[in-house]
């Protein structure tokens, strides 16, 4: 059982925790939008699920596989009475011991990832060709956390207040430092699938944080291209890509006093949304009280816009890129992408031939185009006698 002290209100104040433990084991922690007492006890008789977590090495490739096999048998699209993350019930215990919470983080219970053995840096140096090609296998390791954003089950992010949004933020940084102190960890990622079309398996307003043990394959490239970029230009990739945006304008969506939303020149994805800081910064936790509460307020407005684009809720996944614990000082930005695969209110975009079987993708929608559909939006909620719940601007 834990009881959380209260802790006074300052201006400023960042999201109240409480922690606990999960009747097998599993870390919960709750993160409040004001301090409050919670008495936290789960009466539950588990067990965590078995089958084990281990990663293979693709030497084509040179990425690693997670294989993961507990998975499988995960809890899939629950009626809304048999959710694992709505609160806790007289008739009903679910993941979440409590009858209520603002934002609450716990450990995965079916982890893609799961372990404290470190990945070596001379994994490669220190076996043979023969095992190389075969597919070197490693322990499973890795921790993999699922953030629920509010306790309304028929809620989404978009929806929710700028101060709970603030709230889900700071949940975002204070689990990135705590996953980087983590002995398998490397990479932080944290993300949100929305949508039946995106492959979500629970309804709940709910994302996932992942800590790889290795550098994934994206911010892999991401950083080789930065560190090429500055050999090469002498100057930073990321603040120069944003300097270009904001000079062209054309895929400008909105900007605010610490950060800008754009559509890439090379968008891949019908609708694909980066947002990033005007201050180079490389990780969740070194943003500012100023830059959360921006963030925040922006984010809203484009979750909202997402949603009147096809008029319904827009399927997509959104996740933060910021930099492996062992990149090099100054190469890497920290930026959120968005992006979705529907292209218009009845189609998706389907990964077919060409992004499946080769990476090269192919969009159908102009960047420049769903931009101005984006910045189009956003002018017409202004003039809303009602605009939507949560939104700021």
């Amino acid at each position: 059982m834990t009881t959380a002290p209260e802790v006074p209100e300052t201006p400023h104040r960042r999201a109240h925790k409480s922690h606990a433990q999960l009747a097998d084991g599993r870390e919960i922690i709750f993160f409040d939008d004001v301090p409050r007492t919670r008495t936290i006890q789960d009466r539950r008789e588990i067990t965590r699920p078995e089958g084990g977590n281990e990663m293979r090495y693709d030497p084509l490739l040179r990425e690693w596989v997670a294989i993961a096999a507990a998975r499988q048998h995960r809890t899939h699209l629950p009626s809304s009475d048999q959710c694992p993350l709505c609160p806790t019930t007289e008739d009903r215990a679910s993941e979440v011991p409590q009858a209520e919470y603002d934002v609450v983080v716990f450990e995965n219970r079916f982890p893609s990832f799961r372990g404290d053995i470190p990945v070596p840096a001379d994994f490669l140096s220190t076996t043979t060709a023969a095992a190389e090609s075969a597919g070197i296998r490693q322990p499973g390791s890795g921790r993999c956390e699922v953030v629920c954003f509010t306790d309304d089950h028929t809620s989404q992010l978009a929806q929710v207040s700028a101060a709970r949004m603030r709230t889900v933020v700071d949940a975002w940084a204070d689990r990135t430092e705590a996953m980087l102190a983590e002995p398998g960890v490397e990479q932080v990622y944290c993300f949100e699938n929305r949508g039946e079309e995106i492959g979500v398996t629970l309804h709940h307003p709910h994302g996932q944080i992942y800590g790889y043990p290795f550098v994934t394959p994206r911010t892999r490239a991401l950083l080789e291209s930065a560190a090429d970029y500055r050999e090469r230009r002498g100057a930073d990739l990321f603040a120069d890509v944003l300097a270009a945006e904001v000079s062209d304008g054309r895929r400008i969506v909105a900007r605010t006093e610490h950060w800008t939303a754009f559509i890439p020149a090379w968008a891949r994805w019908p609708v694909e949304l980066h947002i990033y800081p005007h201050r180079a910064v490389e990780r969740l936790p070194e943003l500012t009280d100023a830059e959360r509460e921006d963030f925040a307020a922006l984010y809203l407005d484009l979750l909202q816009r997402g949603d009147r684009l096809f008029d319904g809720p827009l399927p997509y996944i959104s996740g933060w890129q910021q930099a492996p614990a062992s990149a090099e000082r100054g190469l890497m930005r920290l930026h959120l992408q968005l992006f979705s695969i529907r292209r218009a209110e009845n189609k998706l975009k389907f990964l077919a031939g060409s992004e499946s079987g080769m990476g090269v993708f192919i969009n159908d929608i102009a960047p420049e185009d769903m931009a101005r559909r984006l910045v189009d939006l956003g002018a017409e909620s202004s003039t809303d006698a009602e605009p939507q719940t949560g939104e700021t601007r």
